[in-house]
């Protein structure tokens, strides 16, 4: 079970604790367990929403989406803001982009992107909520967390030597390609219809995003790791509330 409590520790703010340094094996292991790590926060929240009914409409959204950023521990917020301002700021170059990701500091279009993306999962809750679609709550977090997934099995990583590369060196590869189908498998059952055009949008965004990363990068880091799950839950949220 170390490769579950290592991915626990890494996505999220609960109180996980490693008995020692792991072994990059059980490192590159932990990969598979991301959208079960989803499917946790999922319930949590759900969980939530099921405590706050009959609260007001905007204060039960606010809570959600408060308690959804202090599970992640805002890391991949933190990836979306770097790479936001990397992108803009990197003109077009991989060396620059890539020395941009590595600067702490947040510029005028971080703060634009991080706005705008918490606004529309806002926004995409209080619709959700007004329709009774708490399933959302699972899909989001699930297929945010298996496009991580299909990331690492699917995209080099750039930055060698980083805790990505240890992970993308182990990952056991047929059994990813397993877990993802679990998890489409179990989208299709847990919201039929309407998962299916979730996953499917959420597809056509990791394709786009992936070749963006590719024709800039080669690759992928952690920051642009973190935007494409921050980005593709929000899809997913968005397309449920418009369903």
């Amino acid at each position: 079970m170390l490769p579950l409590w290592i991915a626990l520790q890494f996505l999220s703010s609960l109180p996980i604790r490693l008995p020692g340094m792991p072994e990059p094996q059980q490192m590159g292991r932990s990969l598979l367990f991301y959208p079960l790590v989803g499917l946790l926060f999922g319930v949590l929240l759900w969980g939530l929403d099921l405590l706050l009914s009959g609260a007001p409409l905007l204060l039960h959204a606010a809570l959600l989406l408060g308690a959804w950023v202090w599970l992640s521990g805002g890391l991949h917020l933190d990836g979306l803001a770097d790479s936001a301002d990397a992108w803009l700021g990197g003109f077009g170059d991989r060396e620059r982009t890539l020395s941009i990701m590595k600067d702490p500091r947040s510029g005028p279009i971080a703060v634009v992107t991080l706005v705008l993306l918490l606004l529309l999962k806002f926004s995409a809750l209080v619709a959700l909520i007004g329709q009774q679609q708490g399933v959302a709550l699972l899909l989001a977090p699930v297929i945010g967390r298996a496009a991580l997934l299909g990331l690492f099995l699917s995209t080099p990583y750039v930055r060698a030597g980083g805790l990505g590369q240890a992970l993308a060196d182990h990952l056991p590869r047929l059994a990813a390609r397993q877990v993802l189908v679990l998890c489409v498998l179990a989208c299709l059952l847990l919201a039929g219809y309407h998962g299916l055009w979730a996953m499917l949008l959420a597809t056509l965004l990791f394709v786009w995003l992936r070749q963006l990363m590719m024709r800039r990068l080669g690759g992928t880091t952690g920051d642009t790791a973190g935007a494409l799950l921050e980005l593709v839950e929000t899809v997913v949220l968005v397309t449920l509330a418009l369903l």
